[in-house]
């Protein structure tokens, strides 16, 4: 019996290795673009918060059996960023920085993770109301604050982009 609980072990530690080794990098960008910290250079906070949401997802592996691991790590990394949120207030240089916590939060699961609103409000406990509010607050907030526009491009240039002119709906968070 012993023998049999410890194969069983060793099984899904490889499991969860195999899971860590192709999500975790995602993951952590997941985590810096959270704590606001930038994406250039090492994000401890991020590292932190990163670190405890896979404790915890391992320590539901069993659990899991059936269910996605990356969207049960996506919500404990959630919940824990939720839960130390105050920690994360202050600004460290990073893309989403200047926003309140609650914002980055809903940026980065809506645009970031593609979670629908609806789902993003459940798993947050707010009404679907109050995350398209906080979604519109924070995207005017990083529109509003762009630098200045660049100089016109010579003529026979290409026209530029909806990111370039600034009329995309959606930033990028994608860009480490």
């Amino acid at each position: 019996m012993r023998e049999r609980r410890s194969e069983q072990e060793r099984r899904h530690a490889r499991e969860f290795e195999r899971f860590v080794a192709g999500a975790a990098g995602r993951l952590l960008h997941t985590a810096t673009l959270l704590t606001g910290e930038p994406t250039a250079r090492p994000a401890p906070a991020a590292e932190e918060l990163l670190l405890r949401a896979l404790s915890r997802t391992y320590a539901d592996w069993d659990r899991l059996r059936g269910d996605d691991p990356y969207a049960h790590t996506r919500q404990e990394l959630a919940a824990l960023f939720t839960h130390t949120a105050r920690r994360h207030r202050r600004p460290r240089g990073g893309l989403l920085d200047r926003l309140s916590p609650q914002e980055r939060l809903v940026l980065v699961l809506r645009f970031h993770e593609d979670v629908a609103e609806e789902q993003t409000a459940a798993q947050l406990g707010l009404p679907s109301e109050r995350v398209h509010t906080l979604c519109l607050h924070a995207l005017g907030e990083l529109r509003s604050r762009r630098p200045g526009p660049a100089p016109f491009p010579a003529a026979d240039s290409a026209p530029p982009t909806e990111t370039e002119t600034g009329t995309g709906t959606t930033p990028d968070l994608t860009a480490p």
